[in-house]
């Protein structure tokens, strides 16, 4: 077994606390448009240099930053002033063997084509400004790279780090995951135009009550009046609770843009439907950990997945994994109530060959009558792991 520990957990339930906070940025909040775009970016890369070289080569375009425009919203329509830059920066091959590759034109191409296809209201042409920063990687990473290619055998790790994981979401996790993925969704758009993608869901429960807040930007020129936003508000809050209520029986209180001030016409209104056009900046590792949520009462990892390379790097790669390894756990073996992984690597070692792999798990048996059925799905798992760059690239796993 590779390192491979199972260890039962002694520690009280998070859901079973008295309290519990729980946060999920959405598709159009400044840090998931960073996270988004990285991601795109190296995913898109990855498949330009399989299909030129036959293989991905080293890359890390890990950090982008988002500088917020100025806009003037208003009712029926606004404009915005001064556009958004974006920065996508990181380290790429652009040439081999003479042989140049487009590193930046991609990264201007990748990043206007998500915009389209995920910010409906935000001109890519008109409101951005994309700057990228594309320069070569260091000799020692790249050769570390390398070198397994060369002897086709197992990745080697380009990082001492550790990725984290935990099955299954509780309550409050899949209210506040739920609750931005409807809002936007394509079915609640074709009814609510009006309602723009930066969301964010803070869900906190004090006992058994819920309160859960959003922050949702509304599109001016789908709006004719503080009153017509109010009513706008009201259909959106009552469809939050309906779905608060299909997954929680518990009391619950909603909360939609609480900083309105109506009466001083003061509301939470935009032009593109991201406060990306004036109102906050974005950068990536900010936002959401890779099962789409902010969790600070479960495990977390602080490394920002989006846009490592997906061969070798831990900071992507592990936390993936861990997540897959704990939530087979509770749904292959049946006595197993929770389930926790931590896993830590060395740098130039295989990836598969963590320095350890910790398993904590929740269950009423002795933990000997689980252990090796544990072990046996962590095992796969690790021995998996070579492949887990083909998932990536298939956009199969969500870093966002």
């Amino acid at each position: 077994m590779r390192n491979i520990v199972v260890t039962p957990m002694t520690f009280e339930p998070v859901y079973t606390q008295m309290a519990e906070i729980v946060e999920r940025k959405g598709t159009g909040h400044p840090d998931t448009i960073c996270d988004s775009l990285a991601e795109e970016f190296s995913v898109e890369l990855s498949r330009l240099y399989l299909e030129e070289m036959g293989a991905i080569m080293h890359h890390n375009v890990d950090k982008a930053l988002l500088v917020g425009g100025v806009a003037n919203p208003r009712f029926g329509g606004g404009e915005v002033i001064s556009p958004i830059e974006i920065y996508l920066v990181g380290r790429a091959l652009s040439e081999k063997d003479g042989k140049p590759f487009p590193v930046e034109e991609l990264a201007i191409e990748v990043t206007r084509k998500w915009i389209r296809e995920n910010l409906r209201n935000l001109d890519p042409n008109r409101h951005l400004i994309i700057k990228p920063r594309i320069k070569p990687g260091s000799r020692d990473l790249v050769d570390l790279f390398l070198r397994f290619q060369r002897s086709g055998e197992v990745p080697l790790a380009n990082d001492t780090s550790f990725g984290v994981g935990y099955a299954p979401l509780d309550d409050l996790e899949r209210v506040v995951y739920e609750t931005e993925r409807l809002l936007n969704s394509d079915e609640f758009k074709e009814i609510h135009p009006e309602v723009g993608e930066d969301i964010k869901v803070m869900g906190v429960r004090i006992g058994e009550r819920m309160r859960i807040t959003v922050a949702c930007a509304f599109v001016d020129r789908h709006l004719a009046s503080v009153a017509h936003y109010l009513e706008k508000k009201a259909e959106v809050k009552a469809r939050v609770e309906e779905l608060v209520s299909e997954i929680y029986t518990g009391p619950s209180e909603v909360f939609i843009n609480t900083a309105d001030d109506p009466e001083k016409e003061t509301v939470y209104i935009t032009v593109t439907g991201t406060s990306a056009e004036q109102g906050d900046d974005g950068q990536v590792g900010r936002g959401n950990r890779v099962n789409g949520l902010i969790t600070p009462y479960r495990p977390m990892s602080l490394e920002a997945a989006a846009g490592k390379n997906p061969v070798s790097h831990i900071g992507k790669i592990y936390n993936v994994v861990a997540g897959t390894i704990a939530g087979r756990v509770v749904k292959e073996i049946e006595e197993i109530e929770e389930a926790y992984c931590y896993l830590v690597s060395q740098i130039g070692k295989p990836i598969n060959e963590p320095q350890v792999c910790d398993v904590k798990v929740r269950t009423q048996k002795e933990i000997r009558g689980v252990e090796e059925l544990v072990k046996k799905i962590a095992e796969e798992e690790l021995e998996a792991m070579p492949e887990t760059w083909k998932g990536f690239i298939k956009k199969e796993f969500s870093v966002a």
